[in-house]
C-alpha cells in the first residue's frame, strides 16, 4: 500500500527534526569522559585556582610557585606510596609514624657518630641517613608480615604500628628535638641547590621517575595492579600475592622514610611530632587523583598532581589567612568530596553496582 501523502510529511518533519547534539551537550560529554577518565582532580584544581587567585594577588607569582613545589615535594613521596597501598585494596596510616622515627633515629644516629667521628663528617651523614631509612622499612616491614602473612586489616595493622611509632619516637627523644645534626646534612638535603633546582625536587623527581618505571614499565607494577582488582584470579594466576603485598607496604615506607629524611634536613632537628597529618594528607591525594578505595586503579602522575592539589590548597589558604584548624576542616571536606565523587565515578563505569 501507498503511503498517504501526510504520513510521508509526517516521518520526513520528525527525521529532520532529530535532535543533534550542540554545543552544551558535547562540552558536557567532554566533562564526563574527562571526569571517568581523571576523577575529580582537574575540576578541583580549576576551582582552586579561580578562588585562590581571586582571594591573594601573591599565588600566581612565580616566586610562590616555586615555593608551593618545593613545599610539595614531601607529600609526593608519601602519596606515592600511600598509592601503592591502595592500589593492592589496602591503606596506610603509620606513613607519619615512618617520617617520625626516620627523622628521630637518623637525628640520634648523627649526633651519636658526630661526636665519636668529629672529622669524618660525611661518613657521619650517610651513617644516619642509613639508620633512619632501615628504621622506616621495619615499620613497612612489620605492616607487611601483618597484612600479608598473618592476614590482618591493613586498617587494624597500620593504626596500630602508628600508636607504638609515635610513642616509641617519643620514648627515645623525651618529646625534645634531637639537635646536633651536621650542618652539611642540613645545607645539601633542605637547602641546597644543583643548576638552580632545589635538591629535595631533584630527589623527587628522581623517585617519581623511579616509580612511573615501575608502575607501567614492569611486571610489579601490574602484579600490584592484579593484586588490587582482584586478589584471588592474581594468585591462580601465578601471582605470589603475599609477596606483593609485603613489597607494596616496603616501598611505602620507603618513600614515607625518604620524605621524612628530606624534611629533617629542613627543619635541622628530628622531630617526633613530624607527619603527624600526612597519613590524611596523602590519602586524599590519592582518592582526588583518581585512586580507586578498591584497589587496582592507580596512576603515578594523576598522584603527584593530587600531591601539588593538597599543597596548593594549603599555600592558597596562607596567602589568604585562612586559620590552621579551618584549613584541618577544609582538608576533611576535600576528602569526604573524593570520596563520594570517587563512589559516583565507580557506578557510571559499571552501572547498577553498588
Amino acid at each position: 500500500m501507498t503511503p498517504s501523502p501526510t504520513v510521508a510529511t509526517t516521518t520526513a518533519t520528525t527525521a529532520t527534526a532529530a535532535p543533534t547534539p550542540g554545543l552544551a551537550g558535547r562540552l558536557l560529554g567532554l566533562l564526563r569522559s574527562l571526569f571517568l577518565r581523571l576523577g575529580v582532580l582537574p575540576f578541583m584544581l580549576v576551582v582552586a585556582f579561580i578562588v585562590f587567585s581571586t582571594l591573594s594577588d601573591q599565588f600566581l607569582t612565580v616566586q610562590n610557585l616555586v615555593n608551593l613545589l618545593r613545599q610539595s615535594v614531601y607529600l609526593i613521596l608519601v602519596s606515592m606510596g600511600q598509592m601503592l597501598a591502595l592500589v593492592t585494596g589496602g591503606f596506610d596510616l603509620s606513613v607519619g609514624t615512618v617520617m617520625a622515627i626516620t627523622s628521630v633515629v637518623s637525628a640520634l644516629a648523627m649526633q651519636s657518630f658526630g661526636a665519636a667521628l668529629p672529622d669524618a663528617t660525611w661518613v657521619v651523614v650517610i651513617t644516619g641517613c642509613a639508620c633512619g631509612l632501615l628504621a622506616g622499612l621495619s615499620v613497612g616491614l612489620i605492616n607487611g608480615i601483618g597484612v600479608a602473612f598473618i592476614g590482618v586489616s591493613p586498617f587494624i595493622v597500620t593504626l596500630g604500628v602508628q600508636s607504638i611509632g609515635f610513642g616509641f619516637a617519643l620514648y627515645l627523644t623525651g618529646g625534645v628535638p634531637v639537635s646536633g645534626i651536621p650542618g652539611e646534612f642540613s645545607e645539601l638535603f633542605g637547602f641546597g641547590t644543583l643548576l638552580g633546582v632545589p635538591i629535595p625536587i631533584l630527589v623527587t623527581a628522581v623517585c617519581v621517575a623511579g616509580m612511573g618505571v615501575l608502575m607501567a614499565r614492569m611486571p610489579t607494577g601490574t602484579h600490584l595492579l592484579a593484586v588490587g582488582g582482584n586478589a584471588k584470579a592474581a594468585a591462580l594466576s601465578g601471582i605470589d600475592t603475599r609477596r606483593v603485598l609485603l613489597m607494596a607496604y616496603l616501598l611505602c615506607a620507603g618513600l614515607a622514610a625518604v620524605s621524612g629524611l628530606l624534611l629533617t634536613a629542613r627543619v635541622e632537628t628530628g622531630e617526633a611530632n613530624l607527619g603527624g597529618t600526612v597519613a590524611l594528607e596523602s590519602i586524599a591525594a590519592c582518592v582526588i587523583a583518581g585512586v580507586s578505595l578498591r584497589g587496582g586503579i592507580g596512576r603515578v602522575p594523576n598522584v603527584v598532581m593530587g600531591a601539588i592539589f593538597i599543597g596548593l590548597v594549603q599555600n592558597g589558604m596562607n596567602l589568604a589567612s585562612v586559620g590552621s584548624y579551618l584549613q584541618m576542616v577544609v582538608l576533611g571536606a576535600l576528602l569526604i568530596v573524593a570520596v563520594v565523587a570517587d563512589q559516583v565515578r565507580h557506578r557510571m563505569v559499571a552501572p547498577g553496582s553498588h
